[in-house]
């Protein structure tokens, strides 16, 4: 079979396409034919020996989580999908998932059945973004009816899935963008927008219950000073720094960061957000496909096609 794997840890120019074994699932598993497979941050920088590198394993490998495709094998004991299924799922996460090719091996409940109509490339953008989304919102922060979301970063993968999922459970959403995009996040529901261009973030909102930062780094210090005593910082990217989470307690503000897990059930849950494919790329422009992520400003999510 086609894949894309990580000969070495470095830039873009190490993945390469191989003819790959085609896996056999085990008793609980099912085997999946890959139809589109999701392209997230954290792609690149296990790419570069970072992200979830450890877990993954020694190069080479074949990378990626978000899949989405068309059940072909179960194996024993599996009794909720039958070959012919389409599912989309973000198996084994932060172990390797071998997502970059044509057929990918997990257990059956780490995906979830794709509803009619909704296409290949929708649903293989959803699972990682949509799910640190939501374990975010609903699990970790427990977000309510009536309460105020600061959303940074609102426009790219997961952000953008964010703010429709506060939105539907009755929050007020603020959301950081370039003005280009403040149209698009009010589609999306977003009650107020932030030029991160021309506010700095600790002045983009004041007393919000829950801040929840996609950008990472300096941004979480600066997100701090947005919320409310007794409210809630979730930053994403790379975890949380201690000497933020110490202010944070000081202040009397949770500090916590968030590592995502597969969840079927809850996928099931995410099949109907508006999910925004920035760019589809054939399986073989793996590396352009990265380039673009790393070079940034994307609106939602890029996807590589096999089908």
């Amino acid at each position: 079979m086609r894949a894309i794997v990580v000969s070495e840890f470095g830039g873009p120019e190490v993945l390469q396409v191989v003819d790959a074994e085609r896996p056999s699932p085990i008793p609980t598993e099912v085997l999946v034919e890959v139809h589109a497979a999701g392209v997230n941050p954290v792609d690149w920088k296990t790419r570069e020996g970072r992200g979830a590198a450890g877990a993954a394993g020694p190069p080479p490998f074949i990378l990626g989580w978000d899949v989405a495709g068309v059940v072909k094998e179960v194996g024993r004991g599996v009794t909720i999908y039958e070959p012919g299924d389409r599912v989309f799922g973000m198996p084994w996460f932060p172990r390797a998932a071998g997502a970059y090719a044509e057929f990918v091996t997990a257990p059956s409940r780490q995906f979830a059945r794709m509803p009619d109509g909704l296409a290949f490339e929708q649903a293989a953008a959803l699972p990682l973004a949509g799910l640190t989304a939501w374990q975010a919102l609903m699990d970790t922060a427990q977000l309510g009816n009536g309460q105020t979301v600061l959303i940074n970063g609102a426009t790219g993968g997961v952000g953008h899935l964010a703010v429709q999922i506060a939105k539907a459970r009755g929050a007020r959403v603020v959301g950081t963008a370039r003005s280009e995009n403040h149209d698009f996040l009010r589609e999306l529901g977003a009650d107020e927008c932030v030029d991160y261009t021309q506010v700095e973030l600790q002045d983009a909102a004041s007393d919000v219950d829950l801040a929840l930062d996609f950008v990472g780094g300096d941004a979480s210090r600066a997100a701090l000073d947005t919320v409310r005593e007794g409210g809630m910082l979730i930053s994403v990217p790379g975890g949380v720094d201690d000497s933020v989470t110490a202010e944070g307690e000081k202040r009397g503000i949770r500090v916590t960061g968030i590592l995502v897990e597969p969840d079927g059930h809850a996928l099931g849950e995410l099949a109907g957000l508006n999910v925004h494919v920035h760019e589809t790329l054939p399986l073989e422009e793996a590396a352009r496909a990265h380039e673009l992520l790393q070079a940034g400003g994307l609106r939602g999510k890029l996807v590589l096609t096999l089908k």
